[in-house]
Protein backbone atom coordinates (compact mmCIF):
# COMPACT_ATOMS: atom_id res chain seq x y z
CA UNK A 1 0.00 0.00 0.00
CA UNK A 2 1.33 3.32 -0.80
CA UNK A 3 2.09 5.76 1.95
CA UNK A 4 -0.61 8.48 2.15
CA UNK A 5 0.63 11.85 0.76
CA UNK A 6 -0.61 14.06 3.91
CA UNK A 7 -1.21 13.35 7.49
CA UNK A 8 -3.49 14.90 9.59
CA UNK A 9 -3.08 14.86 13.67
CA UNK A 10 -5.85 16.66 15.81
CA UNK A 11 -4.16 18.76 18.51
CA UNK A 12 -6.24 20.56 21.16
CA UNK A 13 -7.36 23.51 20.37
CA UNK A 14 -5.32 26.67 22.12
CA UNK A 15 -4.76 30.51 21.02
CA UNK A 16 -3.11 31.13 18.14
CA UNK A 17 0.24 32.81 19.83
CA UNK A 18 0.07 29.35 22.56
CA UNK A 19 1.92 27.46 19.87
CA UNK A 20 3.19 30.36 17.40
CA UNK A 21 5.76 31.48 20.74
CA UNK A 22 6.83 27.84 20.67
CA UNK A 23 7.22 28.05 16.72
CA UNK A 24 9.31 31.26 16.63
CA UNK A 25 12.48 29.13 17.89
CA UNK A 26 12.70 28.15 13.93
CA UNK A 27 13.51 29.61 11.01
CA UNK A 28 10.59 31.68 8.77
CA UNK A 29 8.15 31.49 11.90
CA UNK A 30 4.71 32.38 9.80
CA UNK A 31 1.02 32.74 11.49
CA UNK A 32 -2.08 33.90 9.07
CA UNK A 33 -4.00 35.04 11.61
CA UNK A 34 -7.83 35.00 10.82
CA UNK A 35 -8.21 37.17 14.41
CA UNK A 36 -11.79 35.25 14.43
CA UNK A 37 -13.07 38.94 13.87
CA UNK A 38 -15.30 40.61 12.79
CA UNK A 39 -17.91 37.39 12.84
CA UNK A 40 -19.43 38.31 9.57
CA UNK A 41 -16.05 36.72 8.07
CA UNK A 42 -17.39 32.79 8.25
CA UNK A 43 -14.96 31.82 5.53
CA UNK A 44 -11.61 33.21 7.43
CA UNK A 45 -11.74 32.08 10.53
CA UNK A 46 -8.91 29.82 10.21
CA UNK A 47 -5.62 30.50 11.68
CA UNK A 48 -2.36 28.51 9.53
CA UNK A 49 1.15 28.92 11.54
CA UNK A 50 4.42 27.13 9.90
CA UNK A 51 7.64 27.37 10.19
CA UNK A 52 11.28 25.62 8.40
CA UNK A 53 10.55 25.67 4.61
CA UNK A 54 11.85 23.22 2.56
CA UNK A 55 12.79 26.22 0.32
CA UNK A 56 13.06 30.35 0.44
CA UNK A 57 12.92 32.37 -2.49
CA UNK A 58 12.88 35.43 -2.42
CA UNK A 59 13.46 38.26 -5.49
CA UNK A 60 16.08 41.06 -5.21
CA UNK A 61 17.22 43.86 -7.62
CA UNK A 62 15.00 41.85 -9.95
CA UNK A 63 16.88 38.92 -9.72
CA UNK A 64 15.57 35.18 -7.87
CA UNK A 65 17.23 33.24 -5.29
CA UNK A 66 16.57 29.98 -3.80
CA UNK A 67 17.94 29.25 -0.04
CA UNK A 68 20.14 32.46 -0.55
CA UNK A 69 21.79 31.50 -3.57
CA UNK A 70 21.76 33.17 -6.94
CA UNK A 71 19.09 30.84 -9.45
CA UNK A 72 20.91 30.13 -12.35
CA UNK A 73 18.28 28.97 -15.25
CA UNK A 74 19.68 26.57 -18.07
CA UNK A 75 19.01 28.33 -21.47
CA UNK A 76 17.61 25.06 -23.24
CA UNK A 77 14.06 25.55 -23.00
CA UNK A 78 11.79 28.28 -24.05
CA UNK A 79 10.46 28.24 -20.82
CA UNK A 80 13.16 28.52 -19.10
CA UNK A 81 15.00 31.08 -21.34
CA UNK A 82 11.47 33.08 -20.89
CA UNK A 83 11.43 32.98 -17.37
CA UNK A 84 15.28 34.49 -16.96
CA UNK A 85 13.88 37.17 -19.23
CA UNK A 86 11.20 38.31 -17.18
CA UNK A 87 12.46 37.58 -13.72
CA UNK A 88 9.17 35.98 -12.77
CA UNK A 89 8.58 33.76 -9.47
CA UNK A 90 5.75 32.41 -10.49
CA UNK A 91 6.70 29.60 -13.16
CA UNK A 92 9.46 28.55 -10.68
CA UNK A 93 6.77 28.50 -7.84
CA UNK A 94 4.52 26.25 -9.84
CA UNK A 95 7.66 23.97 -11.53
CA UNK A 96 8.52 23.48 -7.51
CA UNK A 97 4.99 22.87 -6.09
CA UNK A 98 3.94 20.38 -8.80
CA UNK A 99 6.79 17.63 -7.04
CA UNK A 100 4.63 18.19 -3.67
CA UNK A 101 1.26 18.29 -5.28
CA UNK A 102 -1.40 16.87 -2.87
CA UNK A 103 -5.03 15.28 -4.42
CA UNK A 104 -7.91 16.51 -2.99
CA UNK A 105 -9.84 13.32 -1.81
CA UNK A 106 -7.26 13.20 0.49
CA UNK A 107 -8.07 16.49 2.32
CA UNK A 108 -9.99 16.20 5.20
CA UNK A 109 -13.19 18.51 5.48
CA UNK A 110 -12.31 22.11 6.90
CA UNK A 111 -8.32 22.06 6.16
CA UNK A 112 -7.70 25.21 3.64
CA UNK A 113 -3.58 24.80 3.71
CA UNK A 114 -1.99 21.22 3.24
CA UNK A 115 1.63 22.80 2.38
CA UNK A 116 2.31 25.16 -0.30
CA UNK A 117 3.90 28.15 -0.67
CA UNK A 118 3.58 31.35 1.91
CA UNK A 119 4.72 34.10 2.29
CA UNK A 120 4.73 37.57 0.97
CA UNK A 121 4.79 39.17 -2.38
CA UNK A 122 5.31 42.64 -2.75
CA UNK A 123 3.86 45.82 -4.80
CA UNK A 124 7.52 46.05 -6.15
CA UNK A 125 6.93 42.83 -7.74
CA UNK A 126 5.31 44.63 -10.53
CA UNK A 127 8.28 44.73 -12.16
CA UNK A 128 8.40 41.11 -12.71
CA UNK A 129 4.96 41.51 -13.45
CA UNK A 130 4.89 44.33 -16.05
CA UNK A 131 9.21 43.77 -16.77
CA UNK A 132 8.52 46.29 -20.23
CA UNK A 133 7.21 49.04 -18.04
CA UNK A 134 9.11 48.95 -14.26
CA UNK A 135 12.36 47.86 -13.44
CA UNK A 136 13.63 46.52 -9.94
CA UNK A 137 15.81 48.72 -7.56
CA UNK A 138 19.07 46.85 -7.28
CA UNK A 139 18.86 46.53 -3.52
CA UNK A 140 15.13 46.10 -3.21
CA UNK A 141 13.78 42.76 -1.72
CA UNK A 142 10.05 42.62 -3.48
CA UNK A 143 8.80 38.82 -2.55
CA UNK A 144 10.15 36.12 0.37
CA UNK A 145 8.02 32.62 0.28
CA UNK A 146 8.53 29.71 1.27
CA UNK A 147 7.68 26.07 0.60
CA UNK A 148 6.50 24.43 3.82
CA UNK A 149 5.27 20.80 4.10
CA UNK A 150 3.80 21.48 7.18
CA UNK A 151 1.38 23.31 9.23
CA UNK A 152 -1.05 23.60 12.44
CA UNK A 153 -4.57 24.53 11.57
CA UNK A 154 -6.79 26.46 14.15
CA UNK A 155 -10.06 26.44 13.09
CA UNK A 156 -11.82 29.10 15.63
CA UNK A 157 -15.59 28.23 14.45
CA UNK A 158 -15.55 24.62 15.14
CA UNK A 159 -12.66 24.94 18.01
CA UNK A 160 -10.60 22.31 16.56
CA UNK A 161 -6.94 21.99 15.69
CA UNK A 162 -4.63 20.00 13.46
CA UNK A 163 -1.17 19.40 12.56
CA UNK A 164 -0.89 18.60 8.64
CA UNK A 165 2.30 17.09 7.47
CA UNK A 166 3.61 15.57 3.63
CA UNK A 167 5.62 13.27 3.59
CA UNK A 168 8.07 14.62 2.25
CA UNK A 169 8.79 17.03 4.76
CA UNK A 170 12.13 16.80 6.18
CA UNK A 171 10.89 16.96 9.69
CA UNK A 172 9.64 13.76 11.06
CA UNK A 173 6.69 13.85 12.47
CA UNK A 174 7.81 13.06 16.05
CA UNK A 175 10.48 16.47 15.71
CA UNK A 176 7.07 18.62 14.31
CA UNK A 177 4.90 17.75 17.59
CA UNK A 178 8.05 18.28 20.26
CA UNK A 179 8.24 21.78 19.50
CA UNK A 180 4.24 22.25 18.92
CA UNK A 181 3.81 20.87 22.42
CA UNK A 182 7.15 22.38 23.54
CA UNK A 183 6.76 24.63 26.74
CA UNK A 184 10.15 26.50 26.05
CA UNK A 185 9.74 29.44 23.06
CA UNK A 186 12.00 31.69 21.82
CA UNK A 187 13.22 34.53 24.70
CA UNK A 188 12.51 37.98 23.52
CA UNK A 189 13.39 41.73 24.72
CA UNK A 190 10.92 43.78 25.15
CA UNK A 191 9.69 45.76 22.18
CA UNK A 192 9.89 49.12 22.51
CA UNK A 193 9.97 52.89 20.31
CA UNK A 194 13.08 54.81 20.16
CA UNK A 195 10.73 57.43 18.72
CA UNK A 196 7.25 58.80 17.26
CA UNK A 197 6.50 57.44 13.86
CA UNK A 198 7.00 60.25 11.56
CA UNK A 199 6.15 60.53 7.46
CA UNK A 200 8.35 60.72 4.68
CA UNK A 201 6.10 62.99 2.75
CA UNK A 202 5.12 66.62 4.35
CA UNK A 203 1.71 67.97 4.23
CA UNK A 204 2.82 70.33 1.91
CA UNK A 205 4.37 67.85 0.01
CA UNK A 206 1.53 65.51 0.06
CA UNK A 207 -0.70 68.94 -1.67
CA UNK A 208 1.57 68.84 -4.75
CA UNK A 209 1.65 65.02 -5.32
CA UNK A 210 -2.42 65.34 -5.02
CA UNK A 211 -2.03 68.78 -7.22
CA UNK A 212 -0.16 66.77 -9.93
CA UNK A 213 -2.32 63.20 -10.08
CA UNK A 214 -5.35 65.81 -10.26
CA UNK A 215 -3.70 67.12 -13.32
CA UNK A 216 -2.96 63.76 -15.10
CA UNK A 217 -6.89 63.19 -14.57
CA UNK A 218 -7.55 66.11 -16.05
CA UNK A 219 -5.23 65.63 -18.75
CA UNK A 220 -7.29 62.19 -19.51
CA UNK A 221 -3.95 59.77 -18.61
CA UNK A 222 -5.97 58.25 -15.58
CA UNK A 223 -9.05 58.12 -13.62
CA UNK A 224 -8.10 57.28 -10.54
CA UNK A 225 -4.33 56.97 -8.55
CA UNK A 226 -3.69 55.36 -5.28
CA UNK A 227 -1.44 57.76 -3.24
CA UNK A 228 0.24 56.70 -0.15
CA UNK A 229 2.67 58.28 2.26
CA UNK A 230 4.90 56.24 4.59
CA UNK A 231 5.15 56.66 8.07
CA UNK A 232 8.52 55.51 10.09
CA UNK A 233 10.30 55.32 13.69
CA UNK A 234 13.49 53.04 15.23
CA UNK A 235 12.62 50.71 17.38
CA UNK A 236 14.42 48.23 19.93
CA UNK A 237 13.30 44.72 21.32
CA UNK A 238 11.42 41.70 19.78
CA UNK A 239 8.20 43.09 17.31
CA UNK A 240 6.35 39.91 19.30
CA UNK A 241 4.84 42.47 21.50
CA UNK A 242 4.00 44.91 18.95
CA UNK A 243 2.22 42.56 16.80
CA UNK A 244 -0.17 41.24 19.77
CA UNK A 245 -1.05 44.86 20.69
CA UNK A 246 -1.92 45.67 17.14
CA UNK A 247 -3.96 42.28 16.48
CA UNK A 248 -5.82 43.44 19.71
CA UNK A 249 -6.45 47.01 19.54
CA UNK A 250 -6.99 46.39 15.53
CA UNK A 251 -8.57 42.65 14.87
CA UNK A 252 -9.04 41.86 11.30
CA UNK A 253 -9.81 39.03 9.30
CA UNK A 254 -6.80 39.01 6.95
CA UNK A 255 -3.88 39.61 9.37
CA UNK A 256 -0.60 38.13 9.59
CA UNK A 257 2.63 37.80 10.96
CA UNK A 258 5.39 36.72 8.84
CA UNK A 259 8.76 36.47 11.51
CA UNK A 260 11.11 35.86 8.56
CA UNK A 261 15.23 36.88 8.94
CA UNK A 262 15.84 40.32 7.91
CA UNK A 263 12.35 41.64 6.86
CA UNK A 264 9.37 41.05 8.95
CA UNK A 265 5.91 41.92 7.79
CA UNK A 266 3.12 42.54 10.27
CA UNK A 267 -0.45 43.04 8.14
CA UNK A 268 -3.56 43.93 10.11
CA UNK A 269 -5.26 44.26 7.11
CA UNK A 270 -9.28 43.87 6.26
CA UNK A 271 -8.96 43.14 2.35
CA UNK A 272 -8.98 39.75 0.67
CA UNK A 273 -7.42 39.79 -2.56
CA UNK A 274 -7.53 36.48 -4.23
CA UNK A 275 -9.35 33.67 -3.05
CA UNK A 276 -8.95 30.23 -5.04
CA UNK A 277 -11.16 27.08 -3.57
CA UNK A 278 -12.49 24.32 -5.57
CA UNK A 279 -11.84 26.13 -8.85
CA UNK A 280 -14.05 29.45 -7.73
CA UNK A 281 -12.42 32.65 -7.79
CA UNK A 282 -12.99 35.72 -5.06
CA UNK A 283 -11.82 38.98 -4.51
CA UNK A 284 -13.19 41.49 -2.49
CA UNK A 285 -12.05 45.08 -3.01
CA UNK A 286 -12.15 47.67 -0.70
CA UNK A 287 -13.09 51.53 -1.75
CA UNK A 288 -14.63 53.86 0.30
CA UNK A 289 -13.96 54.95 3.73
CA UNK A 290 -15.24 57.45 7.05
CA UNK A 291 -13.63 57.44 10.38
CA UNK A 292 -15.75 55.59 13.42
CA UNK A 293 -16.76 57.79 16.38
CA UNK A 294 -17.28 56.62 19.91
CA UNK A 295 -20.86 58.04 20.13
CA UNK A 296 -23.18 55.35 17.96
CA UNK A 297 -25.12 57.99 16.81
CA UNK A 298 -22.71 59.92 14.81
CA UNK A 299 -20.54 56.32 13.72
CA UNK A 300 -24.11 55.94 12.19
CA UNK A 301 -24.21 59.14 10.40
CA UNK A 302 -20.67 58.78 9.26
CA UNK A 303 -21.73 55.12 7.85
CA UNK A 304 -24.63 56.34 5.97
CA UNK A 305 -22.85 59.40 4.65
CA UNK A 306 -20.58 56.19 3.85
CA UNK A 307 -23.18 54.36 1.97
CA UNK A 308 -24.66 57.14 0.30
CA UNK A 309 -21.62 58.79 -1.36
CA UNK A 310 -21.40 58.87 -5.01
CA UNK A 311 -17.97 59.40 -5.11
CA UNK A 312 -17.03 56.49 -2.91
CA UNK A 313 -19.28 54.18 -5.06
CA UNK A 314 -17.67 55.69 -7.96
CA UNK A 315 -14.16 55.04 -7.13
CA UNK A 316 -15.35 51.38 -5.86
CA UNK A 317 -17.01 50.73 -9.21
CA UNK A 318 -14.04 51.61 -11.30
CA UNK A 319 -11.68 49.26 -9.03
CA UNK A 320 -14.39 46.47 -9.36
CA UNK A 321 -14.25 46.85 -13.72
CA UNK A 322 -10.69 46.69 -12.84
CA UNK A 323 -10.59 43.81 -10.63
CA UNK A 324 -12.82 42.17 -13.45
CA UNK A 325 -10.80 42.65 -16.36
CA UNK A 326 -7.64 41.22 -14.35
CA UNK A 327 -9.83 37.98 -13.24
CA UNK A 328 -11.58 37.41 -16.95
CA UNK A 329 -7.65 36.71 -18.45
CA UNK A 330 -8.13 33.43 -17.05
CA UNK A 331 -11.43 32.63 -15.78
CA UNK A 332 -15.39 32.47 -16.68
CA UNK A 333 -18.66 33.39 -15.77
CA UNK A 334 -17.17 36.65 -14.04
CA UNK A 335 -19.84 38.19 -11.59
CA UNK A 336 -20.54 41.10 -9.14
CA UNK A 337 -22.93 39.82 -6.76
CA UNK A 338 -22.80 42.36 -4.36
CA UNK A 339 -22.01 46.15 -4.54
CA UNK A 340 -20.58 48.62 -1.80
CA UNK A 341 -21.54 46.27 1.36
CA UNK A 342 -20.79 48.50 4.00
CA UNK A 343 -18.74 46.68 6.87
CA UNK A 344 -17.36 47.83 9.76
CA UNK A 345 -13.69 47.38 11.71
CA UNK A 346 -12.19 48.83 14.75
CA UNK A 347 -10.88 52.53 13.28
CA UNK A 348 -13.46 52.86 10.44
CA UNK A 349 -15.83 51.66 7.85
CA UNK A 350 -15.88 50.43 4.53
CA UNK A 351 -17.44 49.97 1.33
CA UNK A 352 -16.86 46.37 0.03
CA UNK A 353 -17.66 44.86 -3.11
CA UNK A 354 -17.32 41.03 -4.45
CA UNK A 355 -16.43 39.89 -7.80
CA UNK A 356 -16.44 36.39 -7.91
CA UNK A 357 -15.17 33.98 -11.48
CA UNK A 358 -14.50 30.32 -12.26
CA UNK A 359 -10.79 29.44 -13.15
CA UNK A 360 -10.48 27.92 -16.92
CA UNK A 361 -9.74 24.62 -17.07
CA UNK A 362 -6.15 25.71 -18.35
CA UNK A 363 -5.77 28.14 -15.55
CA UNK A 364 -4.28 27.89 -12.20
CA UNK A 365 -3.66 29.74 -9.09
CA UNK A 366 -0.04 30.99 -10.32
CA UNK A 367 -1.68 32.23 -13.60
CA UNK A 368 -4.13 34.54 -12.01
CA UNK A 369 -1.86 35.97 -9.03
CA UNK A 370 0.88 36.40 -11.64
CA UNK A 371 -1.64 38.70 -14.01
CA UNK A 372 -3.79 40.44 -11.25
CA UNK A 373 -0.54 41.79 -9.54
CA UNK A 374 -0.86 44.32 -7.89
CA UNK A 375 -4.45 44.55 -6.86
CA UNK A 376 -6.30 47.49 -8.66
CA UNK A 377 -7.86 48.80 -5.10
CA UNK A 378 -4.45 49.85 -4.22
CA UNK A 379 -3.04 51.13 -7.84
CA UNK A 380 -6.14 52.89 -9.67
CA UNK A 381 -7.29 52.76 -12.77
CA UNK A 382 -6.05 52.23 -15.57
CA UNK A 383 -3.47 50.15 -13.80
CA UNK A 384 -0.38 50.30 -15.53
CA UNK A 385 -0.89 54.33 -16.03
CA UNK A 386 -1.53 54.63 -12.31
CA UNK A 387 1.94 52.97 -11.20
CA UNK A 388 3.83 54.84 -13.69
CA UNK A 389 2.48 57.83 -12.00
CA UNK A 390 2.99 56.57 -8.42
CA UNK A 391 6.54 55.75 -9.29
CA UNK A 392 7.34 59.28 -10.24
CA UNK A 393 5.23 60.80 -7.36
CA UNK A 394 6.07 58.63 -4.15
CA UNK A 395 9.56 59.39 -2.43
CA UNK A 396 9.87 56.35 -1.51
CA UNK A 397 9.66 52.03 -1.80
CA UNK A 398 6.23 50.61 -0.40
CA UNK A 399 8.25 47.24 -0.15
CA UNK A 400 5.78 44.65 0.91
CA UNK A 401 2.78 47.14 1.59
CA UNK A 402 0.56 47.25 -1.17
CA UNK A 403 1.53 43.48 -2.19
CA UNK A 404 -0.49 40.67 -0.75
CA UNK A 405 0.49 38.02 1.69
CA UNK A 406 -1.37 34.63 1.75
CA UNK A 407 -0.81 30.90 0.47
CA UNK A 408 -1.07 29.11 -2.60
CA UNK A 409 -1.89 25.56 -0.98
CA UNK A 410 -0.49 22.29 -2.64
CA UNK A 411 -3.85 21.41 -3.33
CA UNK A 412 -4.36 24.23 -6.01
CA UNK A 413 -6.57 26.55 -3.36
CA UNK A 414 -5.18 29.81 -2.73
CA UNK A 415 -5.90 32.70 -0.10
CA UNK A 416 -4.25 36.13 -0.29
CA UNK A 417 -5.08 39.54 1.61
CA UNK A 418 -4.07 42.81 -0.14
CA UNK A 419 -1.26 43.88 2.28
CA UNK A 420 -2.83 47.21 3.53
CA UNK A 421 -2.26 48.78 7.62
CA UNK A 422 0.75 46.50 7.01
CA UNK A 423 4.29 47.62 9.03
CA UNK A 424 7.67 46.15 7.75
CA UNK A 425 10.53 45.59 10.01
CA UNK A 426 14.06 45.53 8.85
CA UNK A 427 17.76 46.82 10.25
CA UNK A 428 15.65 48.53 13.65
CA UNK A 429 13.28 50.70 11.49
CA UNK A 430 9.62 49.84 11.63
CA UNK A 431 7.83 51.18 8.65
CA UNK A 432 3.66 51.75 8.24
CA UNK A 433 2.17 53.56 5.16
CA UNK A 434 -1.63 54.76 4.65
CA UNK A 435 -3.21 56.23 1.48
CA UNK A 436 -6.49 56.72 -0.35
CA UNK A 437 -7.65 56.47 -4.07
CA UNK A 438 -7.71 60.29 -5.70
CA UNK A 439 -10.45 60.71 -8.19
CA UNK A 440 -11.33 64.08 -9.91
CA UNK A 441 -13.51 65.26 -7.18
CA UNK A 442 -11.13 64.50 -4.12
CA UNK A 443 -10.42 66.96 -1.52
CA UNK A 444 -6.71 67.35 -0.82
CA UNK A 445 -7.36 67.77 2.81
CA UNK A 446 -9.84 65.10 3.35
CA UNK A 447 -7.31 62.57 1.66
CA UNK A 448 -4.26 63.79 3.37
CA UNK A 449 -6.26 62.71 6.40
CA UNK A 450 -8.00 59.65 4.96
CA UNK A 451 -4.36 58.40 4.86
CA UNK A 452 -4.04 58.74 8.48
CA UNK A 453 -6.66 57.96 9.72
CA UNK A 454 -6.71 54.41 8.32
CA UNK A 455 -3.05 53.71 10.46
CA UNK A 456 -3.67 56.06 13.19
CA UNK A 457 -5.04 53.78 15.72
CA UNK A 458 -1.78 51.35 14.35
CA UNK A 459 0.71 54.37 14.92
CA UNK A 460 -0.82 55.12 18.33
CA UNK A 461 -0.94 51.56 20.03
CA UNK A 462 2.93 51.57 18.91
CA UNK A 463 3.36 54.67 19.92
CA UNK A 464 2.19 53.90 23.61
CA UNK A 465 5.32 51.80 24.27
CA UNK A 466 7.26 53.55 26.23
CA UNK A 467 10.41 55.15 24.14
CA UNK A 468 13.74 54.40 24.71
CA UNK A 469 16.44 56.43 23.82
CA UNK A 470 19.55 55.22 21.84
CA UNK A 471 22.36 55.28 24.67
CA UNK A 472 25.79 56.02 23.21
CA UNK A 473 28.63 53.88 23.97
Amino acid sequence: MNEPTLTVIPIPYQPSWTYFSRLRVWSYAAWLDSSTKPASYTDSQVDILTAEPEVVLKRRGGQIYKDGQLYSLAENTEKKASLRQSSSPFPLMREIAANYAVAADEIPEGIPFVGGWLGWWGYDLKSATEPKRFSSEPTQTDMVVGLYLWAIVLDHRQQQGYVVVHKDCRLGQAEILARVFSQVGRPHDTFQLHGPFNSATSCTQYHQQFNAIQHYIRQGDCYQVNLTQRFSATYGGDIADAYLALRGVSPAPFSAWLDFPDIAVMSISPERFIQVKAGKVETKPIKGTRPRHADPELDQQLADELRHSGKDQAENVMIVDLLRNDLSKHCLKVRVPQLFALERFSNVHHLVSTVTATLKDDADCYHILEDSFPGGSITGAPKVRAMEIIDALEPVSRQAYCGCIGYISLNGSMDTNIAIRTLVAEQGQLHCWGGGGIVADSEADAEYQESITKVRNLLSCLEAFQYQQAIEE
